[in-house]
């Protein structure tokens, strides 16, 4: 079953490598999406893929990088009509 969730994730996670991160681990865990900084400090993803590898990819945000601290995610489901073609990082909103 595919699972698509866009994910809200607080803290200091700007600066600290958090996109690049994101980035290998979604494609390590073969995801389709992309993460993107957001102007209010946040870090926002979109993940779709299997339900497992969705599980870990958002297990696996709530630390993130070395450098990041996590304070809160928020996880929502979506249901695209059209899917992402890899894991990219797009530029900030």
């Amino acid at each position: 079953m595919v699972l698509q969730a866009r994910l809200t994730i607080t803290g200091r996670v700007q600066g600290v490598g958090y996109r690049d991160w994101a980035v290998a681990t979604g494609q390590s865990l073969g995801l389709t999406g992309w993460v993107r900084n957001r102007r209010d400090g946040a870090v926002e993803a979109l993940i779709v893929g299997d339900e497992t590898a969705v599980g870990r990819m958002i297990d696996a945000c709530r630390s993130g990088p070395a450098l990041a601290r996590v304070d809160e995610i928020d996880v929502d489901p979506v249901d695209l009509d059209i899917l992402p073609e890899g894991f990219t990082r797009l530029p900030t909103v």
